[in-house]
């Protein structure tokens, strides 16, 4: 699995997990669910993401959009 596939798959899994909490728990949870989509929207604009540089610490395979 490259970088772009594992941030992808994050935010999805992050996004999701956000909206179950949000009906069983707190309409709070929604927080989670924009700063998702906040950094997804800043990502595309200046090609930085603090999950893919992490995980480029830690030795997974870079993919064409996070070399």
């Amino acid at each position: 699995m490259t970088i772009d596939r594992f941030v992808l798959g994050l935010a999805g899994t992050m996004i999701l997990l956000s909206l179950i909490l949000y009906l069983v728990h707190s309409p709070y949870w929604l927080l989670l669910t924009a700063f998702v989509g906040i950094n997804l929207l800043q990502s595309a604009f200046t090609g930085f993401c603090p999950s893919a540089k992490l995980l480029k610490i830690l030795g997974v395979k870079p993919g064409k959009a996070f070399e």
